[in-house]
């Protein structure tokens, strides 16, 4: 007889072809909507399921782990980022858990520099212009942006996001510095015609623009704190596709509303889909709801990494992007 098929639950809709190969490979329970699943009825699902498969709304704390019982064996996230599941508890529970690196790679990087360009073009104040009625035309010095070939950009983080922003940065004739917790290979930093930093303080104090791109980890939260923003020049634009929680978002606030920066573009907030409602009314802020790797061919592509790692655990192999505590 065929082994019985592994019981999944999925927290939230994805790609109708990602939903339809699970249901062909496992016992799989799939949402009828798209609503985030409450705590209680994510302590039941892990309390049922064999394997779950979050998404990085899902907050998993060690509480809900612990109301799990024995009978999950692998939390396959949806998402590279894991910060939103207490792995270390996962695995002292003896409780697998997976993500999907590098799908999103190319369509975050794509994004950083639409959000560039947003801000340094000052796109929604025009289309904020043609929308209200109010164009009369063409003028010589109406919305004056400024280009963004020759300036210095920053970029904090430098895995394969980073990487990414930085080449398509440099095609548009930008000066690539980065600040990373390990400095790169020098045939990879010199690939990227990158300069290094090994002082986050002293990079962002010279940079035009910075860009976000580090995971968020308890050595990064806040990262560009008040002092760090204060070191930026006030012509600097910042941009942030990565976490949140690495910025914070009132001091961030001050700084835009004092002009101390010339600008941002958020694609992500620190508590969430709440943000300070001030940077809304900023004609300098573009922000967006955290559509970095939104794109059809990305979330397929992250489904099928889940598909791949739930059915490689239920061969009996180690799933193939296991995460492992130590190295996060």
């Amino acid at each position: 007889m065929p082994a019985p098929r592994l019981s999944v639950v999925v927290t939230r809709r994805l790609p109708e072809v990602v939903e339809t190969r699970m249901k062909e490979l496992f016992d799989v329970e799939l949402r009828e909507t798209d609503a985030r699943m409450s705590r209680e009825e994510l302590v039941a699902a892990m309390h049922d399921a064999d394997v779950l498969v979050p998404t990085l709304t899902d907050h998993i704390d060690a509480n809900m782990l612990a109301q799990a019982g024995d009978r999950l064996r692998l939390i396959a996230n949806f998402g590279a980022g894991v910060d939103h599941i207490d792995v270390a508890s996962a695995r002292s529970r003896n409780v697998l858990v997976s993500n999907t690196p590098g799908v999103v790679t190319e369509d975050t990087a794509d994004m950083v520099m639409s959000l560039i360009l947003g801000v340094t073009r000052r796109v929604p104040e025009g289309l904020a212009l043609i929308n209200r009625g109010e164009w009369q035309g063409f003028s010589p010095t109406a919305l004056l942006g400024g280009r963004i070939g020759g300036r210095r950009l920053g970029i904090i983080g430098m895995g394969r996001i980073g990487q990414a922003v930085a080449r398509r940065a440099a095609a548009f004739g930008m000066q690539i510095h980065y600040h990373n917790r390990r400095r790169l290979r020098p045939e990879t930093e010199a690939d990227l015609q990158a300069t290094y930093w090994e002082s986050l303080d002293q990079m962002v104090a010279r940079m035009d623009v910075v860009s976000v791109n580090c995971p968020h980890t308890p050595s990064t939260f806040h990262l560009l704190n008040a002092r760090r923003l204060k070191l930026m020049k006030p012509s600097a634009v910042i941009v942030n596709t990565s976490r949140g929680e690495v910025i914070d978002e009132n001091a961030l606030t001050r700084a835009l509303k004092a002009g101390e920066l010339a600008g941002a573009g958020l694609d992500v907030f620190e508590h969430g889909t709440e943000f300070n409602p001030v940077l809304r009314e900023m004609p300098n802020v573009v922000l967006l709801p955290h559509m970095g790797s939104a794109t059809l061919e990305g979330r397929i592509e992250m489904g099928e990494k889940v598909i791949l790692n739930i059915k490689t655990f239920a061969d009996g192999h180690r799933p193939p992007d296991l995460v492992v505590p130590g190295v996060l």
